[in-house]
């Protein structure tokens, strides 16, 4: 038996804010695609061994700064969402297995399409009904919102002038694109969002990689409630992605999934993707009691935690590994 925790509200109030445990780092060892996988455990061992000297430099880093009470936590990411493959119960064991050969631990591993829907809760539309758009200056209220359109910007875009005018109408000169609080010069870029197929939305990758990082941060709530709290793996595993709940456990008595801070090692070919990213992040405005909650908790425990929430979420980008070709097969180069 185990009591029950039961809240009574009045119908008009607000529903309380559920706080969740929070490591110190959330460190992201890895995002699977489907041509990583049918590289079979090689190609993963390799992806582990890229990642590996970040990964131990960013917990090491932690450690200096907390000592022996950081709490640090890894996750991976599997990406169900725009390429289905394979089934939990073939690729979760090996990719265990291809870590701890590399050296690494997984803690966590979470399936890239709960950051679109998860159970009644669709985590990209708590996100997006939170985006606070900055306006441009002597906007006439023409262009659709984010909500309809799908894009998403750093500033202001440049005005359109192709539609045909009545003759003798003055034409607005083109204008550059500016970057809101540009640093002398501007980087303007503009994020799609979702498109639709087959009459259905289709969230885009910067979308879903903001959710995720928001979900590791644990800033997002539905009604009150936490998102995606991750629970034990199952065991056997199922045989597909939908019938795994969205974060499991791997590794029992880890530290916590959620964190004040995250970490993400990835090839530098993401780092697109990730501008795109912050651009979202840039934008969401996270509830006020959530950021209080977490704001409150860093400060008991003495940790001076930037308000902004880019400056949480850390990255490092890698180029291609370094490969050797074995002697007998290089060409001579008179050295």
């Amino acid at each position: 038996m185990t009591d029950l925790d039961v809240a009574f509200l009045e119908s008009g109030d607000e529903p309380r804010t559920e706080s969740l445990p929070l490591s110190h780092l959330s460190v992201e060892l890895g995002h699977l695609y489907m041509d990583d996988f049918r590289g079979g455990p090689a190609r993963l061992r390799e992806l582990f061994a890229e990642v590996r000297p970040w990964a131990e430099a960013a917990q090491a880093r932690c450690r200096a700064a907390l000592g022996g009470q950081a709490r640090i936590s890894t996750c991976f990411l599997v990406d169900d969402y725009f390429t289905p493959f394979g089934s939990p119960a073939e690729i979760v064991p090996m990719l265990r297995h291809a870590a701890e050969e590399s050296g690494l631990v997984i803690d966590y591993l979470a399936r890239e399409s709960s950051c679109a829907a998860t159970g009644a809760t669709q985590p990209a539309r708590l996100v997006e009904d939170r985006l606070v758009a900055e306006p441009p200056r002597q906007t006439n209220g023409s262009r659709p919102p984010v909500t309809e359109t799908g894009w998403l910007c750093n500033g202001e875009r440049s005005p359109h002038t192709g539609e045909a005018g009545e003759a003798m109408e003055d034409r607005p000169g083109w204008r550059p694109p500016r970057q809101t609080l540009a640093n002398n010069h501007s980087i303007f870029l503009d994020v799609e969002l979702w498109d639709e197929v087959r009459g259905e939305r289709r969230w885009s990758c910067p979308m879903l990689a903001a959710v995720w990082q928001l979900l590791r941060l644990g800033l997002l709530r539905d009604e009150g409630r936490a998102v995606a709290r991750p629970v034990p793996a199952p065991d056997p595993l199922p045989p597909t992605w939908r019938e795994l709940p969205p974060v499991i456990e791997l590794r029992r008595g880890a530290r916590p999934f959620f964190a004040y801070r995250t970490f993400t090692a990835m090839p530098s070919r993401f780092l697109p993707v990730e501008d795109a990213v912050r651009t979202i992040l840039g934008q969401v405005a996270v509830e006020r009691a959530v950021t209080e909650l977490v704001l409150t908790r860093a400060a008991a425990e003495g940790l001076a935690l930037p308000a902004d929430v880019l400056r949480r979420v850390e990255y490092a980008f890698f180029a291609d590994p370094w490969r050797v070709t074995p002697p007998e097969s290089r060409a001579s180069t008179g050295r």
